[in-house]
Order: C-alpha cells, then structure tokens, then sequence
C-alpha cells in the first residue's frame, strides 16, 4: 500500500523527488517489457532474412548488406537513446546531490543563527551581571564615602579620627576615588581652625600657640583643643604618607597614591612633614604653615603655589625639585629657609610684578631668618625684584647675580 500524496497547494502539483520523476518516464516493468520486445523483434528479423535471403544468391547478398547497415544505424540510435538515458538519469542524481548540499546548508545557517544567539544572551546575560556588580559597588562605595564625610562633622574626636581611617581605607581599595578623598581631606584642613592656647599645647611642639587670658582660665570661643590639633594632624600624615613613593626609585610602594592634586588654600597647617612626597599641582596660596615645615626632597611634578603663604618657623625646601612654575610671590619666611641643591625646571619667582586689576603692584616675598639659595639650579633663571629681607647680615646664600641692598626704610634690605 502507498502512503498517500500531499494534497497540492493553491492547485499546485506536489513537490516529488528526482527518483520519482524518474520512476514516471521509466519504470522496472517498461524496461522488461521494452527487452521482450527487443528480443522478439530480433528473433523475427532474423527469421525472416533467413526466408528471405537465405539462398545466398549476389542480390540476396546486396540486399542483406542494406538490412545489415540499417540495423546498424538502428542499434547506433538505440545506443544513442540509451545515452541519454543515462545522460538523464546523471543529471538528476547531480540535482539531487546540489538539493541535499543546499539543505545541508540551510541547516548549518540555521544551526549558527542558534548558537550565536545563544551566545548573544549569554554575553547580555553576563553584562547584566556585570552592571548589576558595578552598581552594587557604586552604591557600596558612596555608602562607605557619605558615612565616613558625616563622621568628620561629628562634634566627637574620636569619631572624626574614624571617619579620616575608613576614608583612608576607601581610597587605598578603590584608586579612582583617591583624588576625590585626597579633595576631602583638603577641604577638612581648610576649614576655619584656631590653635589651642598655650597650656593646651604639647611640650614638644613649636607651634605659637594663642595666648592664655591673663587670669590662665580657658575662655569658651578661643578654639578647639589640642584634640581637633590631632586630627588635622591625621588628615596632614594621611595625605604624607600616600603621597611618598618609597626610598627605592625602582620600586613604588603600594600604599603610594600616584598623580594627586591638593588644594590647601589659605589652610592652617601644624608641623607640615611632607620629606621626600611626589606630587602634582599643589596650591599653597595664603596658607599659614605654623611649626616647622619640611619639604625636603619633595618632588612637584606640576606647578607649586606658595604665593601669600605664612612660614612661621623654619622652612626646608632642601632637594626639592620643582617641574613646572614655582610661585612665591608674597610669602613670608619668618624664621629662615632653605632651598640648598633645590632644582627650579620652571619660572621661580620669590618677586616681580603681578598684574592686578591693570595695574601693577610689586609683590616680593619676605625672608625673615636666614635664607640659602646654596646650589639651588634655575633652568629659567629666577625673581627677586622686590623681595624684602629682614635682616640684610645673616649668612644668606642667594642665587648667582642676586643681591639685596639696604633699604632706608626700618633698616631692611630689598632686591631690585
């Protein structure tokens, strides 16, 4: 029993195959049907050229090779149809195999389309997780960020000490957010500070503390304790300590924080210690830098603002090396300085004039103390004009070509 046909579509015959297209033109039982024929028409055509032309006479002869030429020509046709055939039946075989490889084809296209996206969700799936492990941090990261700036405005010491740490702690694990917490810190040490009165100081220190009133009483309104002198003090050793590469310049320390920016503008920095830093910009401008300040071997890799800044005591610029511009138009040094073998790249101008609303106004810093400029190198050469010196005989080392000279004003010295 045959399995039925496909109904046609819209009056269409329906898809067959090449074999049974080939099956249509020639079936099993035409061929053997065809070779009985062939078999009885020989058989009868030799019979009767046996009848006919069996005498053996000349024109039974003639007459034979005629019929023999013919049969000749009839079996070269029926060879000719027989190659045909085969011509055909070669054809659809290749029809066929082309059909299959196309099929093959579509199936692996279909296969790729399945796996690329599969892929396709994969990656999305993955980049969901992604983000969604990014955003988990992010938050994580202002939570941790928003608490430790909340603690710095607590009225309690020892909470604002902690919130300094887990700041501290936030920007060692997380270096994209260095700058911005080194930009906090600042901002903490540019806040309005008064130092403690002098009984409040410690012994060692050599800070000028705010006189006592004279009956030695505290007066509420005088300024914080020697308590808030130790956290600012933490927010200076936080910054100094992630700011120094390390001793070997082959190997930088871990906790080093690279390509840091500071703004203390107008700070009140205590026993500034920044030996041996590496920085980029800084802006020192209008600081007052009470006890003693050490920047030796510091390193500003950008320009270094210290124009209208306050040295109370001594100041050791010893080694430094200055990169870019070098700026300390109207700073005072009250108590001597030093900037023995410092290296100037840019413009350094402790003088000159500055251009203030269009008009110039002279803006020379003051040395106070001893100042020594001992091979100190100026690639740019250096300022002075206007600079005043205190005290015009106290063993200075001033740059080559510099000199002060006595001023009719109070007894000074002045540049230029």
């Amino acid at each position: 029993m045959h399995p039925p046909h496909s109904l046609p579509v819209d009056g269409e015959p329906p898809e067959t195959t090449p074999d049974e297209r080939l099956g249509k033109v020639l079936t099993t039982r035409a061929i053997v049907l065809a070779g009985v024929v062939v078999v009885v028409v020989a058989g009868g055509t030799l019979s009767l050229l046996l009848a006919l032309f069996g005498a053996g006479t000349p024109a039974d002869q003639a007459r034979l090779d005629v019929f023999r030429a013919t049969g000749n020509v009839v079996l070269g046709a029926g060879g000719a149809v027989a190659l045909l055939l085969a011509a055909r039946r070669q054809r659809l075989g290749e029809l066929e195999l082309r059909r299959k490889e196309h099929e093959l084809a579509q199936r692996e296209r279909a296969q790729e389309h399945t796996e690329r996206v599969a892929a396709d969700n994969r990656e999305h799936q993955l980049r969901l997780a992604e983000d969604a492990r990014t955003d988990a941090a992010e938050r994580r990261i202002t939570e941790l960020y928003t608490k430790a700036a909340d603690q710095l405005g607590s009225e309690k010491t020892p909470i604002r000490l902690a919130g300094l740490y887990a700041l501290e702690r936030l920007a060692q694990n997380t270096p994209d957010q260095r700058q911005t917490i080194a930009n906090l810190l600042c901002a903490y040490l540019r806040l309005p500070y008064t130092l403690p009165t002098r009984p409040r100081l410690p012994p060692w220190s050599s800070l000028r503390p705010v006189e006592s009133p004279p009956d030695g009483t505290v007066q509420p309104g005088t300024g914080p304790s020697e308590q808030e002198l130790e956290v600012r003090a933490t927010a200076q050793r936080i910054l100094a300590d992630h700011l120094f590469p390390g001793d070997d310049p082959e190997v930088v320390r871990a906790e080093f924080w690279p390509g840091i920016t500071l703004n203390l503008t107008g700070a009140l920095l205590c026993h500034f210690d920044f030996r041996g830093c590496r920085v980029g910009n800084v802006r020192f401008g209008g600081a007052r830098f009470a006890g003693w300040t050490r920047f030796e071997g510091v390193e500003f890799t950008g320009y270094a603002i210290f124009g209208g800044a306050t040295f109370e005591r001594s100041a050791n610029f010893k080694g430094a090396r200055f990169h870019g511009r070098a700026l300390f138009r109207g700073a005072a040094f009250r108590n001597g300085v030093t900037f023995e073998h410092a290296r100037f790249a840019g413009e350094a101008l402790f003088g000159g004039l500055r251009t203030i609303d269009d008009e110039a106004h002279a803006d020379g810093a003051v040395f106070g103390g001893t100042a020594t400029f001992a091979e100190a190198a100026f690639d740019h050469g250096v300022v002075l004009d206007d600079a005043l010196v205190t005290d015009g005989e106290a063993g200075h080392v001033w740059p080559p070509g510099w000199k002060p000279s006595a001023d009719d004003q109070g007894g000074s010295w002045r540049f230029g």
